[in-house]
């Protein structure tokens, strides 16, 4: 593939790309949040550092709350100065494996049929690797971007980012200055819908998020007798109607988008009222978009009693929400009508939800360097249901994407890799991400 002046590529950048992941995959980062077992985020800074500094660089590795939990950043100068900077960042930290469930084990990142395998090749070592393996190229080759580019690795998103990003950007919102954008996770995978036709989605909305405790308070009595005002039954009767509740279709303008864009892609005729010819072709994505065209609430944990003859005082429920930009207020009102007056409603974690154009230079341009790499790739705006470092970080005012670049098998379902049993990422999708990503970050 013919390269234009100051788009050179590396074979030594890509056999980065491969290295770097499997040597992360192999530091345990499990994340188990204030448990002592959460250990291995300061490792894998200190190897990401370490790869910087071998090509030049000097990174900063910041110890956020406590001296287990690191992180990285390093200011890459670009040369107009006059061009606003641009975030690049991952998150260290991984789900927990349980070793015996895998095909091979979740640490050892062994290679097979063409795929590195553990926890983290695509949550998100892959592209910690890939920013890593761009930056020790530009120190090689003293190669510099456009713009400004802060290069950060974050601990803790996977338990909150209360470690994470959230401490960066309270505790360290200097390292940002300037910047005006954001590229993280999760977004620029393909889905393969003819020999010429790939799409690939990249994230530009968010759901917010509101986990609950519900807890009903009654008089407590034996239970061999009549009860009324069982705390049991009231918190019962609430969880019940909270999971069977069909919210309402809400689309946003992401989410109307992805939607006009995959009927489009099938040949389907896009009806109001009707998407489920369109999910069913996406497999495990369309589990996450049938997500994104509601409000959801779903009971997730229950704790009532110590005795069988014994009515107890209270009962606590909790409940996973998950709202969208814009229906913050809706998921609000629904949740406090369905639960009743005698529920009390407590507030656990809470975070906003992020939409950001998808009409602008910047989504054209990973548009672009995903045709030059792949002539079938057609990018689209997509949502996601979950939640990543993009809240933390849009709270600076910064427009944040979701551009993780992957070309992945046309038949592996990529959603159901994300915290799930055998966890892989093909090589040659490795190869072609840290191309792409190395194309746009000098042209942006």
């Amino acid at each position: 593939m013919s390269t234009a002046p100051g788009e050179s590529f590396s074979s030594e950048m890509e056999g980065d790309a491969v290295a770097i992941t499997r040597d992360l995959i192999r530091i345990d980062t499990s994340n188990w949040g204030p448990d002592p077992r959460t250990v291995g985020e300061a490792d894998a800074a200190e190897y990401c550092a370490e790869r910087l500094r071998e090509t030049g660089w000097d990174p900063e590795v910041i110890v956020t709350s406590n001296d287990r939990r690191r992180g990285v950043a390093l200011r890459i100068p670009g040369t107009d100065p006059s061009a606003p900077a641009v975030v690049v960042h991952g998150h260290l930290d991984v789900v927990p494996a349980v070793a015996s469930d895998w095909t091979h084990p979740p640490f050892a990142a062994e290679v097979d049929d063409g795929f590195i395998w553990g926890r983290g090749a695509v949550d998100m070592k892959n592209m910690d690797a890939m920013i890593t393996a761009v930056v020790r190229h530009w120190g090689r080759t003293g190669e510099r971007p456009r713009r400004d580019v802060i290069v950060v690795f974050f601990p803790d998103e996977e338990a909150g980012m209360v470690h994470g990003s959230r401490w960066f950007v309270d505790n360290r919102p200097d390292l940002f200055a300037g910047a005006s954008e954001a590229i993280g996770e999760v977004g620029g995978f393909s889905l393969s819908i003819s020999d010429d036709l790939r799409l690939y989605p990249i994230q530009t909305a968010e759901k917010g998020i509101r986990w609950l405790r519900l807890r009903a308070s009654m008089r407590a009595g034996h239970g061999s007798m009549i009860h009324t005002d069982n705390a049991v039954t009231e918190l019962a009767d609430a969880v019940v109607r909270i999971g069977r509740h069909r919210w309402p279709i809400r689309r946003t303008k992401t989410v109307e988008r992805f939607l006009a864009d995959l009927s489009q892609a099938y040949g389907l005729e896009l009806r109001e009222d009707d998407t489920e010819a369109i999910l069913s072709k996406l497999g495990t994505l369309g589990m996450l978009v049938g997500a994104t065209l509601q409000n959801t609430a779903n009971p997730s944990m229950l704790e009532a009693g110590y005795k069988v003859n014994v009515i107890p005082t209270e009962a606590e429920a909790h409940v996973d929400g998950r709202f969208l930009p814009g229906y913050e207020a809706e998921f609000d009102e629904t949740i406090r009508s369905l639960v009743g007056e005698h529920i009390e409603i407590e507030t656990l974690n809470d975070d906003v939800a992020v939409e950001t154009s998808f009409e602008t230079t910047t989504f054209e341009l990973m548009a672009s360097v995903l045709r030059h790499e792949d002539p079938a790739a057609r990018a689209v705006p997509y949502m996601i249901s979950g939640g990543t470092d993009a809240k933390a970080l849009s709270s600076l005012g910064l427009a944040c994407y979701g551009f993780s670049p992957l070309r992945m098998p046309e038949n592996l379902d990529y959603w159901r890799l994300f915290h799930g049993v055998d966890e892989r990422v093909p090589i040659d999708g490795l190869t072609f991400g840290v191309r792409t990503l190395h194309r746009f970050l000098m042209a942006c």
